[in-house]
C-alpha cells in the first residue's frame, strides 16, 4: 500500500492553500484536471430547461402523495429532453428532495418509497439512459451525443449533467427546499451522482452507493478482489474521457486520486455507502479516499457534514442504505442527531495510507 496520495491543499505551481479564501481556486484546478483526465468536460448548461407537466394525481398507497411526472427540455440548438418523475408527500411544503437517476434499474422499492414519503421528503427519480446509452457500441447515437457531438464527456459525466437539468426545475418548484436538494445513484449511477455533486453548488447533499472504481474508490490503493483501472477501462471505456486509458499502469502518475473529486463537494454535504462484501468497488481504497477527502471538510470547517456507512452485505442498494441516507439527511437538513456514527472505522487495524494534512490556516 502506497504511503501517500495527492496532496490537496497543494497547488500545481508548488505553492500551498493557507487560507479558505484560497480553497475556491485549488478546487478550480483540481476540478479541471480530474474533468480533463478522467470524465471528460460536461457539456454546457443550456439557456433555459423547460418542463411540461404530462399528468398529476394523487397516490393512495404512497400516504396519498401527488405523483407528477413531467417532460424536462433543456433548450438549444438540438434540444435534449428526459421525464422526471416526482412522488410530493401530502401537507403543506416546502420540502426537502432526494433525486436519483436510476429510475432505469427500478432499485426504489415499494419499502424504499414509503421510507422517503414518511420522513417527509419529495421522491424524484429520472432514467440517466435518456442522456447517454449504457452500450459501449451505441454510445455517441443517443441522447446527449447529437447535440453536443465535439463533445469529448463520456456518459458519466452525461448523466452528472442530467442531475443538474433535473436541480434547474426542481428550482422553479413551491413544494422544493431549494437548499435542501440530495442525490443519490448506485454502482455506476453513484459514479455519475459523486461527478455530479462535485460538478454543481446547488445540491446540497450528495450520496453515491457503491460507486467503487471511477466513484468513491481509489486507484491508486487497492482492496482483495478490487476492480483496477485497467478492468473497467477494458469493460466501460466508454463511460469515462479519452485521456484516462493513458494511466493505465500509472496510476500513482495521476495528479489527483478519487480524494480529490470527493473534496470537490467540500463544504457541502456528502455521504458515501458501502458495502463490506462488495469487494470489487473496493471498500479498503473507498475508506482511504474517505480519509484524505476528510482533511478538505477539516480545512472548511465543516467536518460535521461528512459521512460514510459501511454494511454487510454485496453490491446493491438496499432499504439499510436508504435508511442511513435518510437518518444523514435529517441530520444536515433538520438537526437531527442521528442514532449511529457516521464515521465510524470498519478496518481498525489498517492505518490511513497517507501523510499529509490540512494546513493551518492563516491569515
Amino acid at each position: 500500500m502506497l504511503d501517500l496520495l495527492p496532496d490537496l491543499f497543494q497547488f500545481a505551481d508548488g505553492g500551498r492553500v493557507q487560507t479558505a479564501n484560497a480553497w475556491p481556486r485549488r478546487r478550480r484546478e483540481l476540478l479541471d484536471q480530474i474533468l480533463d483526465v478522467e470524465y471528460g468536460r460536461l457539456p454546457p448548461a443550456p439557456p433555459a430547461t423547460a418542463a411540461e407537466l404530462l399528468h398529476r394525481h394523487d397516490v393512495p398507497r404512497f400516504l396519498n402523495a401527488a405523483h407528477a411526472q413531467y417532460r424536462l427540455t433543456a433548450a438549444g440548438e438540438r434540444p435534449v429532453s428526459f421525464l422526471l418523475d416526482l412522488l410530493i408527500p401530502a401537507g403543506p411544503g416546502p420540502f426537502p428532495v432526494i433525486l436519483t437517476g436510476d429510475s432505469c434499474w427500478r432499485y426504489v422499492t415499494d419499502e424504499i418509497t414509503l421510507s422517503v414519503l414518511r420522513r417527509g421528503y419529495i421522491l424524484a427519480q429520472f432514467n440517466r439512459l435518456e442522456l447517454a446509452a449504457d452500450n459501449g457500441s451505441a454510445e455517441r447515437v443517443s441522447g446527449l451525443y447529437p447535440a453536443f457531438p465535439e463533445g469529448d464527456f463520456g456518459a458519466l459525466a452525461a448523466w452528472a449533467w442530467g442531475y443538474h437539468r433535473c436541480v434547474d426545475f426542481l428550482l422553479t418548484l413551491n413544494e422544493v427546499n431549494p437548499r435542501q436538494i440530495a442525490i443519490t445513484g448506485h454502482s455506476r449511477g453513484g459514479k455519475a451522482v459523486l461527478l455530479a455533486g462535485a460538478t454543481d453548488e446547488r445540491i446540497a447533499l450528495t450520496a453515491p452507493n457503491d460507486s467503487g472504481c471511477g466513484g468513491a474508490g481509489c486507484f491508486r490503493i487497492q482492496g482483495p478482489q478490487s476492480e483496477t483501472l485497467a478492468d473497467i477501462l477494458r469493460g466501460f471505456p466508454y463511460w469515462f474521457g479519452p485521456r484516462l486509458r493513458d494511466f493505465i499502469g500509472r496510476e500513482t502518475e495521476l495528479p489527483f486520486d478519487q480524494h480529490s473529486l470527493k473534496a470537490l463537494v467540500a463544504p457541502r454535504a456528502l455521504l458515501t455507502t458501502e458495502a463490506l462484501g462488495d469487494l470489487w468497488a473496493n471498500p479498503t481504497g473507498t475508506w482511504q479516499t474517505h480519509l484524505a477527502a476528510r482533511e478538505a471538510w477539516r480545512f472548511l470547517d465543516a467536518e460535521v457534514r461528512l459521512g460514510i456507512r459501511f454494511r454487510e452485505g454485496g453490491h446493491a442498494h438496499t432499504a439499510a442504505d436508504w435508511t442511513a441516507l435518510l437518518d444523514f439527511a435529517d441530520a444536515q437538513f433538520r438537526g437531527r442527531r442521528p442514532a449511529e456514527p457516521f464515521d465510524a472505522n470498519p478496518f481498525l487495524s489498517q492505518p490511513p495510507a497517507f501523510t499529509w494534512s490540512a494546513p493551518a490556516q492563516t491569515g
